[in-house]
């Protein structure tokens, strides 16, 4: 049985009874147990993205992607929120939910992306480009949204673009495949920041077909948001990749996809923390990693004694500076009423 000092619980000082509380915690010998009575108590949901280890999808009160997460962030009734994400993930809900507490279980849980670009690397580009307006995609900080005029995801980047004025000069940041496939889908010249994931970056075209190679008959579904396939779109769409039976889809439209199509076999270019899922929700059919290397480090990094501890202890708060937060608010709220 785990064994706990009393002392380690300084957020229960205000439950009355006290003793109640924590005789109930100390009987608790299991980590899953102790999670559901934390929440409880405590009026917290645990929010999962896709790319969570499946220990962590299945405690979870809500899985999806991160602007999924966020909105369900938004409309919760509970007081704390548990983010099991990556930093910048936390940060958006943290702007646009400025009263609830927000928790990420491990503070070291950043993305190699939105490392791309430093809010004083922006300011400078913008000096360069003075009437551009600035296009964020949603994995930066919470500093580079700040200032920025729209942020947006890659499903609905091609709305936002749109709906930019045709003779309007854009910066977009910081995913260059995604920026380039934007390009040539809308036919439009925009100046692409040179980021990339240090995941999606390594899906290449030859991994497509060799995998194709494997299993001809196979759908191959795209993930365009947050994980690690923006070159892989934009290798499709310059044709250095056959377009035929490719789906590109959200995670959830990749989840509706895998169950209603009549396809066996899928191959998955995304992060392979889709797969597991995807294989319990769809019995008798196969799913294969474009990559089994296509792993995002930062992802992995929550684990259940985490999200426990992020409870019993009210670790790792995310709290964006309310100036920064007003400001960063704007191209989120944008971004949120474009579906």
């Amino acid at each position: 049985m785990t064994k706990f000092a009393v002392n380690e619980f300084p957020l229960f000082n205000n439950f009355t009874p006290v003793n109640r509380v924590l005789q109930q915690i100390l009987e608790i010998n299991n980590v899953v147990k102790e999670i559901d009575f934390l929440r409880r108590e405590l009026n917290a949901v645990i929010l999962s993205h896709n790319y969570q280890i499946q220990e962590i999808q299945e405690i979870a009160d809500f899985t999806g992607d991160s602007l999924e997460l966020s909105r369900f962030a938004s409309k919760t009734s509970a007081d704390i929120v548990v983010f099991c994400g990556v930093r910048f993930m936390a940060e958006t809900a943290s702007i646009i939910n400025p009263d609830k507490k927000i928790l990420i279980p491990d503070k070291e849980a950043g993305c190699s992306l939105s490392d791309t670009i430093t809010v004083d690397q922006l300011r400078k580009w913008k000096e360069m480009h003075p009437s551009a307006v600035v296009v964020s995609y949603v994995n930066t900080s919470a500093e580079v949204k700040a200032e920025s005029d729209y942020c947006c995801t890659s499903s609905n980047l091609l709305k936002v673009i749109d709906a930019i004025p045709k003779d309007q000069d854009i910066l977009f940041l910081p995913d260059m495949f995604l920026g380039a496939y934007a390009e040539t889908i809308t036919q439009r010249m925009m100046k692409v920041w040179p980021g990339e994931c240090h995941v999606h970056a390594a899906i290449r075209p030859e991994d497509i077909s060799a995998i194709k190679s494997k299993h001809p008959k196979a759908e191959l579904l795209i993930h365009p948001e947050c994980g690690c396939v923006s070159q892989c779109i934009y290798y499709s769409s310059s044709g250095d990749i056959d377009s035929a039976d490719i789906s590109i889809l959200s995670t959830g439209g990749m989840l509706d996809r895998a169950k209603n199509s009549n396809a066996k076999e899928f191959l998955v270019a995304t992060e392979i923390g889709m797969i597991p899922r995807m294989a319990k929700d769809n019995p008798g059919k196969k799913f294969y990693p474009v990559r089994e290397d296509a792993i995002c480090k930062y992802m992995k990094m929550i684990s259940l004694d985490k999200v426990c501890r992020s409870l019993r202890y009210l670790q790792y708060e995310v709290k964006v500076d309310e100036d920064i937060a007003k400001k960063a608010k704007i191209p989120i709220e944008r971004m949120l009423k474009i579906t």
